[in-house]
């Protein structure tokens, strides 16, 4: 239980951490720096669906299904996207360096549809631990704690630039530092509560745990996609972001295999 409590609690003290940024730093974030944070969260959160969700929905299939052990992994991982999709349609947000709110339209402040932006980014992260954390519970002999912790601590790695990404633009807005740090660290309140509903989840349906482990891969890879990639792109040619996914990438993959 002390393991559990200790995943779920790291990325959203990661979230938090770079929300508190707010209070040292007096300016925005430049576009080029955006875009190192952005490409850096979107290689890992690639690499976390890879190494550590879709890749273990496999393993888990084999033994039981042989050669189909991608089925599984295939139809999670497309429902995670379609979640995703109708989630992305139907709540109103705003995304960074956006005027044009998505989703139903809605009467809502503009810093209201930031923090629904993240919060969105935020749930399939959650979910991601959440369902790592329920195998470990539940007694999954292919996933294991130092697996599972890998996990935590690299969307915590990435959840940092989020919560600075969220607080500043706050603050650069006319918003105090307390409010805009709060606001950051409520954009990562999703992570936690998303963990803990999927690790309930998992326990009523722990022999459909490949289909969980893909549908959080689905999810992720979906905001990747959809909005991270086009973030770190946006604006003059620039290939900052797209290095920075590399390292992001190889930093959550150096993780996975290291401590799993």
């Amino acid at each position: 239980m002390l393991e559990i409590v200790k995943g779920l609690s790291i990325p959203f003290l990661g979230t938090s951490l770079g929300a508190a940024c707010v209070f040292a730093m007096k300016n925005n974030f430049s576009i080029t720096i955006q875009r190192i944070l952005t490409g850096f969260a979107a290689g890992v959160m690639t690499a976390a669906s890879v190494w550590s969700l879709l890749i273990p929905a496999i393993e888990q299939s084999e033994e039981n299904m042989g050669r189909l052990a991608f089925i599984p992994a295939a139809l999670g991982f497309l429902a995670g996207i379609a979640f995703l999709l109708l989630l992305d349609r139907l709540i109103p947000h705003l995304h960074m360096n956006s005027d044009k709110a998505e989703g139903i339209k809605a009467k809502l402040s503009k810093n209201t549809m930031l923090l629904l932006a993240v919060t969105l980014h935020n749930i399939p992260e959650g979910m991601a631990v959440g369902v790592v954390y329920a195998g470990l519970f539940y007694g999954n002999s292919n996933i294991s704690a130092a697996e599972a912790f890998a996990l935590a601590l690299g969307i915590a790695i990435q959840n940092f630039p989020e919560g600075a990404i969220i607080s500043m633009p706050l603050r650069a807005g006319g918003m105090s530092k307390p409010k805009a740090f709060l606001m950051g660290v409520l954009s990562g309140a999703a992570e936690p509560v998303g963990a803990i509903l999927t690790i309930l989840a998992a326990g009523l349906v722990i022999p459909a745990m490949p289909y969980l482990l893909s549908f959080a891969a689905g999810a992720m890879i979906y905001v990747v996609v959809e909005e991270l990639i086009p973030e770190m792109s946006e604006g003059e040619h620039s290939n900052v972001g797209t290095i920075s996914f590399a390292g992001g990438f190889t930093a959550m993959m150096i993780l996975d295999v290291a401590l799993g």
